[in-house]
């Protein structure tokens, strides 16, 4: 009692049919050495982050407030300034700091426009860079 396999002919025949079994035993150990020794891939994004530095914060540069009252009258951080040479005087030395000072100019609603206008000029002559006007919503 033999057992003949595949569709040969009898029993002393060539098996004609390849036996793939040991050729997918190998692929496969093939495939799980590949997978095994294949770096693990990181999903990162790079970023160039600020390095960090152990240096003092910026000085944060002073404020000089200059009112205009109703009058003409100017007042330089709350003291009166005689005439506009004089606020020329205050506004040089103010240029030479380093930071420069950030000038605030307050001017009151009833204000002559002049007076305001020579003010901001004395500032922009004596290269004052950061100048502004606060106070404005009494303009409304």
């Amino acid at each position: 009692m033999s057992m003949s396999v595949g569709s040969g002919g009898g029993d002393g025949a060539p098996m004609m049919e390849m036996n793939t079994t040991p050729l997918i035993d190998v692929m496969l150990v093939l495939i799980i050495m590949l997978i095994v020794t294949l770096p693990v891939m990181t999903h990162a994004v790079k970023l160039d982050m600020p390095r960090p530095d152990n240096a003092p914060p910026p000085v944060q540069p002073e404020m000089v407030t200059i009112q205009i009252d109703y009058d003409s009258t100017i007042l330089w951080n709350g003291t009166p300034v005689p005439n506009i040479p004089t606020l020329d005087r205050y506004f040089k030395a103010e240029a030479q700091k380093d930071p420069q000072p950030q000038v605030a100019i307050r001017p009151d609603a009833r204000a002559k426009y002049d007076t305001v206008e020579q003010v901001m000029a004395s500032a922009q002559r004596n290269r004052i860079e950061k100048m502004g006007l606060i106070g404005n919503e009494q303009f409304e």
